[in-house]
């Protein structure tokens, strides 16, 4: 009884399991079609249905159906036991005319409840269209040398029926405006059974490259030119032009193979009927493309970081009244769409008396093919060490606005922060004493009430003649600290002035940082680590210069250290070297690379820095 209970509930158990199943009930298609031709319109359930109530075809033609079939199926994995059941009713249309056009849902009864698919929206594409010769029952000799040539070799294959298109989503940007570029494998009447891994693409120079993702190859229809070819996207890419002017892409090849039918020997019937087939091996050429860059416009605001797209700012702040040593953070989001990895953090002036760390910077980026999108979060942190009332100056951040063609700048507003005394904090002055601190009472603490001890030896009496010898040495430890005050004191004013003198000091130390981030960089060339590899290089270079030459950050630019190069006297060959490191510096961190590259990029960037320390500058 007890084995026949347990087989019961089993059952019903199923029997429940089955009948809780959600109902889905879809609609299928394909997503483009050709006029004239026929094709299948499917709904499939689930679960058993009745009265299926299809919509209009207004369209298209019903040349057959609707055709039902069923099927089941039941599996047991474990001891687990499943089973599934479809419907299916099916169409045979075909498009009246070229256009898009959506096909209403259907509805079924499932239990006697009406349950709705979802709709569809089908492409119908124009006829092929035909030569002249053609349509007037006539074939012209080209054609029949061609079908001939085909028939026989099994190798001739026409430029019409196959090739690659280069496509540019855009010919004419500004300097750092998205463009998307397509390599698009078009082919009619051949039978593409693979794609090789021989393909050279472009190095694309003057352009900044971010690849978009590549997954399985689909194939496609599409109307080009007057016919109707099976498509596939074979690579797709993001670039940002680094320069104005006319920016030539080189050509790409890809490697197809084949399958063409050949009859030239027939050995039996079976031969003639099937036909034999073999794969032949063909190289496709894709074309260049010329793309017109446009300089950015003059007057960029003095907080122009190179942003071009469209942004949006969000600043918060963590608190606005705290004690000293206590955290204060501020962060920023910049979400858009355009150069996201390129944009500059903007730094923040914060007030003597807060001392601040490095920004953290969080990027969550999107590449799609409409560009790089998402936002760039920068936390900046900082630690109040003195009492009183502070302002945090408005961060502004400028950018290009790439559809109004005009530049933005977008501020944060000014915080007001109140920092007061903490807890045991003797070395932070209050807001009253205006930054000057005066110990209070309670800070003074007595650290001993012992009474030395007293020496009780005899005290040993010297003669008058060799006190004075002792005297006439004495003067000694008054000149010699004297002398050696004067001398610190001569030294210390020296270096007091000329660290003053900020340029100075930055000249100073240009060459000697530029050296210490030269090793970082052949630390990272040596572990084959690319991307710190191109960081410190980029660094070393940008740094190197700004200290230099004096120019401050948000004016650090390759047209000003062109421009202030020229006016020092600077040759033309070692500016233009200049202006290769800096562009090869700045994207060969997001281009595919060596380790030879790597190799001839630090050597250069060594080299440029010790011409640039021979030179009077």
């Amino acid at each position: 009884m007890k084995y026949r209970l347990s087989i019961f509930i089993l059952f019903i158990g199923m029997a429940l399991s089955a009948y809780a199943d959600e109902v889905v009930f879809r609609a299928q298609a394909p997503k483009q079609v050709v006029v004239g031709r026929p094709f299948q319109l499917t709904y499939t359930v689930n679960q058993r249905s009745r009265d299926l109530r299809a919509p209009e075809f207004t369209d298209f033609d019903v040349l057959a159906g609707p055709y039902t079939s069923t099927s089941s199926s039941t599996s047991f994995v474990n001891g687990h036991r499943s089973s599934s059941f479809t419907q299916t009713y099916t169409y045979t249309l075909m498009g009246q005319k070229a256009g898009t056009f959506t096909i209403s849902p259907a509805t079924v009864k499932v239990d006697g409840e009406n349950v709705q698919s979802n709709g569809v929206r089908i492409q119908v594409l124009p006829e092929d269209e035909q030569p002249a010769a053609q349509s007037s029952g006539q074939t012209s000799p080209d054609t029949q040398s061609s079908q001939s040539s085909q028939g026989s070799q099994g190798t001739s294959i026409s430029s019409e029926n196959l090739f690659v298109r280069t496509i540019a989503s855009k010919t004419r940007v500004h300097e750092q405006e998205a463009l998307m570029i397509t390599y698009k494998l078009y082919f009619a009447n051949v039978d593409v059974a693979q794609l090789t891994n021989n393909t050279k693409l472009p190095e694309f120079t003057g352009f900044l490259k971010q690849e978009l993702e590549q997954g399985e190859i689909q194939t496609e229809l599409e109307h080009y030119n007057g016919r109707n070819y099976q498509t596939a996207v074979l690579y797709r890419t993001i670039l940002y032009p680094q320069h104005s002017g006319d920016i030539t892409i080189e050509p790409a090849r890809f490697e197809a193979v084949l399958r063409v039918q050949t009859r030239s020997q027939v050995r039996s019937i079976f031969d003639d009927f099937f036909g034999s087939y073999t794969n032949v091996t063909k190289m496709l050429t894709a074309p260049g493309a010329t793309i017109h860059v446009a300089a950015l416009p003059s007057g960029k605001p003095a907080g122009f970081s190179g942003g071009v797209g469209k942004f949006t700012l969000t600043p918060s702040i963590s608190q606005t009244e705290v004690q000293t040593n206590d955290a204060i953070t501020i962060k920023l989001d910049i979400t858009g769409a355009g150069n996201m990895k390129l944009l500059k953090t903007p730094a923040i002036d914060w007030p003597e008396g807060f001392e601040p760390y490095d920004p953290k910077v969080t990027n969550n980026f999107n590449t799609t093919t409409a560009g790089v999108s998402g936002t760039k979060s920068i936390e900046y942190l900082a630690i109040p060490r003195s009492a009183g009332e502070y302002t945090i100056p408005s961060v502004k951040f400028s950018y290009f606005d790439i559809d109004e063609k005009a530049y933005k700048t977008l501020s944060t507003p000014e915080y007001t922060v109140r920092v007061k005394r903490g807890a045991g904090d003797v070395s932070s002055p209050s807001s009253e004493e205006k930054g000057v601190y005066y110990p209070q009472k309670e800070d003074i603490k007595q650290l001993g009430t012992d009474i030395r001890y007293i020496d009780t030896k005899p005290l040993k009496v010297t003669s008058h003649k060799s006190q004075i010898i002792h005297y006439n040495y004495l003067w000694l430890f008054y000149v010699v600290p004297l002398a050696i005050a004067l001398v610190l004191l001569i030294v210390l004013r020296k270096q007091i002035k000329e660290n003053s003198d900020v340029t100075r000091v930055r000249y100073k130390r240009a060459n000697k940082v530029a050296q210490k981030r030269l090793r970082s960089a052949a630390a990272a060339m040596k572990a084959n680590d690319s991307n710190a590899f191109y960081a410190a290089i980029e660094q070393a270079a940008w740094t190197y210069l700004s200290d230099r030459l004096s120019i401050p950050t948000a004016d650090l630019n390759k047209e000003n250290i062109a421009s202030i190069l020229a006016k020092k006297g600077v040759s033309e060959a070692l500016i233009k070297d200049v202006m290769n490191v800096l562009s090869t510096a700045e994207f060969a961190r997001y281009a595919p690379s060596t380790d030879h590259a790597m190799d001839d990029l630090y050597a250069a960037t060594t080299n440029l820095i010790n011409q640039l320390e021979n030179e009077k500058i």
